[in-house]
């Protein structure tokens, strides 16, 4: 059990959810990530620094790749039929699959192209500036669908799965469940190995699977009951499989559901119903399937930010464009400081997207191995300012952005799903400040325990205790320095940035003395807060937030240092230097603004607001509003759901062959009959 888990003033249900959060986290990896030195006060100057950029070969590879890509998105894609007919024409799938788009990152020996991460990403950016329901797919597929295969398949798993994949059929990830969401560790479809040991028997329902109707392999996560060989209990854990579609008992009973947008994207409910799988069909190890699931999801979170990115871009450029062109008051609104304002904003908060999202891709790409902050924090930070740029352009539009025919409106709509997806942002937030600060937060309780005034020891007990740790060096060393930080306000130096271009050395100081505020704030606020830090989500969202804007701000000054060296000038070059500028604006400001609601804000009455709230929703009565299919307190006691006048979507076949991929009689057939 973790100091954290036993801190005193905490309830035990979430005793048992830091619990289970580190468990499905595992032991901290040995080297410290960028984002968590951030915490500390640190600056990694080598992990930043240069900007990460693919080979001279690579690049040209990916070049020619995005060169016929945008050719056909541009000339042939049918993104508004997409988008209005609910689904992607089987012909563009070929498409993809025979450019190789499906197929990036999979390695030449089993019939991909071999590419990197960033790569990838530059070809979802370019995806998600045309058609942000083809992006969703392409990323499904081969970010989560068959990851899991690349990263921890056996050969022989390898060699079967992979070039099906990267050459035929979609791959689906089977994560979320009715009642699973966020809460990955809390699976209800389970598996037991069988008898005989030959299967695993698999029993659930998934639910939210991209594709999982189309796929051709799934990647399944279920309970196992396995014994743990340090304490000998037996414990539930989360195994990941390999399954099929043409397995016995696997039932796609909806294909898809109708939504707001990306709307060409279909979204499986898959039963298993005693499905055997074969023990060769094991991913990874038993028990590991959580550390699977973790790792596909950093490559999802990456290509998600760059389907936004590429959205984001489109709206940036179209809807200035539409002001340059579009005049009222006898000149064009683009003269307006109005319409400046939001221009500008939308130009610097689409570098950063960039600048972010291509810096934690150069981390994977280089096998970084603690970057599952950044991933997370370029996923909140690009669905985010994605959303505001993309918001932003409707509204420069006006009512023409509102209307179908412009396409913007569908932009807008495909783009809000992302702040819900891959790990909701309220979600992450918590994430980033209990992950990132976790390190940091865990040497503090020790000081506190180790020195501080325990209530329920005696006061001899407490003397004894502090005389005895007081003589310990090592311990006093840590301790002197945070009480003078604590008490006497006497902060750490601020980390020095300057293995950067001259030219910028004033913005690296600007950001060196935010990361010392932003350290000492972290233990200012873990000190005002005492236990109750683990519910105020308020406050570590404030936190979460200005690290992950310290991040942009880090790779915005590395990537505006990669310009500098190589000489960069024009239009172009002159475009992102004005927009670097005015990112340090706004960010800065964001921060000091989350600063001085850490300790000046409205959570107490927002607390109150919200408890009131509820007891007043608590009084009327269940049938006349939408109640969670899976809710533990109120299942079917909701108004009935609407469907009469929405496409459905309803499963067409559940399968009866043995495995041997002959065809079956669907239910549908059989219902006829």
């Amino acid at each position: 059990m973790s100091l954290l888990s036993r801190l005193k003033g905490i309830s035990a249900q979430d005793r048992r959810m830091i619990e289970d959060i580190e468990a499905m986290l595992g032991p901290e990896p040995d080297e410290m990530g960028f984002m968590k030195n951030l915490f500390w006060g640190r600056f990694r100057e080598d992990l930043v620094f240069p900007y990460p950029e693919e080979s001279k070969e690579e690049r040209e590879k990916c070049d020619a790749l995005l060169a016929e890509l945008e050719a056909y998105l541009k000339n042939e894609h049918p993104a508004i039929l997409i988008d209005q007919e609910q689904y992607i024409p089987d012909w563009v799938l070929e498409r993809l699959f025979e450019m190789g788009v499906m197929g990036l990152t999979i390695p030449e020996e089993y019939g991909g192209l071999g590419l990197g991460v960033t790569s990838y990403n530059r070809v979802l950016e370019l995806i998600g500036r045309y058609c942000a329901s083809t992006a969703v797919v392409v990323s499904a597929h081969q970010s989560i669908g068959c990851k899991a295969i690349m990263l921890f398949g056996t050969e022989e798993q390898k060699r079967k799965y992979l070039p099906i994949v990267a050459r035929e059929k979609l791959a689906a990830f089977c994560l979320s469940e009715p009642n699973v969401g966020s809460d990955a560790a809390g699976q209800q479809t389970r598996c037991e190995l069988s008898e005989d040991g030959q299967y695993y028997i698999l029993n659930g329902e998934k639910k939210w699977s991209t594709s999982g109707a189309l796929a051709g392999v799934l990647t399944v996560m279920a309970k196992q009951r396995l014994q743990n060989p340090k304490t000998g209990k037996w414990e539930d854990r989360v195994t990941a499989l390999i399954v099929t579609p043409d397995m016995e008992g696997v039932d796609v009973f909806e294909k898809n559901r109708s939504k707001a947008g990306i709307r060409g994207t279909w979204q499986a409910r898959i039963r298993f119903t005693n499905v055997k799988v074969p023990r060769e069909n094991l991913l990874h190890k038993e028990g590991k399937g959580l550390n699977v699931a973790l790792t596909c999801l950093n490559y999802g979170r990456c290509t998600l930010s760059a389907g936004v990115l590429g959205g984001a871009t489109w709206a940036l450029e179209q809807s200035t464009k539409w002001a340059q062109t579009r005049y009222q008051f006898g000149r064009p609104i683009a003269d307006f400081e109005a319409i400046q304002q939001k221009i500008a904003k939308m130009a610097a908060l689409t570098y950063g997207m960039r600048a972010m999202l291509y810096m934690v891709t150069g981390m994977l790409d280089r096998h970084d191995q603690d970057v599952m902050l950044e991933t997370a924090a370029a996923k909140v930070f690009c669905s985010e300012m994605g959303w505001e740029v993309i918001d932003e352009a409707l509204q420069i539009m006006g009512g023409e952005g509102y209307m179908t025919e412009n396409e913007m409106e569908r932009v807008w709509r495909d783009n809000r799903i992302h702040r819900i997806v891959e790990g909701a942002n309220e979600v992450m937030q918590s994430f980033i400040f209990g992950y990132g600060g976790k390190q940091l937060a865990e040497q503090m309780l020790a000081i506190k325990q180790a020195l501080g005034w325990d209530a329920d020891q005696s006061p001899v007990e407490n003397l004894q205790r502090i005389v005895r740790n007081a003589l310990n060096p090592t311990l006093l060393r840590r301790a002197l320095p945070l009480a003078a930080e604590l008490f006497l306000g006497i902060r750490p130096q601020a980390p020095r940035i300057r293995n950067i271009h001259p030219q910028l050395w004033p913005w690296a100081d600007r950001l060196a003395r935010l990361v010392q505020q932003h350290a000492h704030y972290f233990k200012l606020v873990s000190k005002w807060e005492g236990d109750a830090i683990v519910t105020r989500q308020a406050q570590q969202a404030r936190l979460a937030d200005n690290a992950m804007y310290l991040f942009a701000l880090s790779a915005a000054l590395s990537d505006m240092d990669r310009q500098l060296r190589k000489g960069a000038s024009g239009v172009a070059f002159e475009r992102d230097w004005a927009a670097f500028e005015h990112l340090f604006d706004l960010l800065e400001i964001r921060i000091q603004q989350n600063l001085g609601l850490l300790r000046r804000n409205g959570d107490a009455s927002m607390r109150r607001a919200a408890q009131a709230m509820l007891r007043y929703v608590d009084t009327l009565p269940n049938r006349d509003y939408y109640i969670h299919e899976a809710s533990p307190v109120a299942k079917g006691t909701g108004k009935p759901v609407q469907k009469e006048h929405i496409k459905q979507f309803p499963g067409d076949r559940y399968v009866t062959t043995g495995g041997n991929g002959a065809a079956a009689e669907s239910s549908a057939a059989r219902s006829e009959a």
